[in-house]
């Protein structure tokens, strides 16, 4: 599963720890996350995030 990165304050989101803060649990991929998740840090919506090249 891939990490994707917040374009505008750089927050990653790891599919591997999840965002236990918002209840989503480790293992779930970007794609599978709520439809009103955002950006823990900034709020901005999951269309402000771009895939993490390793």
């Amino acid at each position: 599963m891939s990490k994707y990165i917040c374009d505008l304050c750089g927050y990653v989101y790891d599919p591997e720890i999840g965002d236990p803060d918002n209840d989503v649990a480790p293992g779930t991929a970007f794609e599978q996350l709520p439809e009103e998740w955002v950006c823990p840090l900034c709020g901005a919506a999951q269309s402000d995030f771009s895939v993490l090249e390793d």
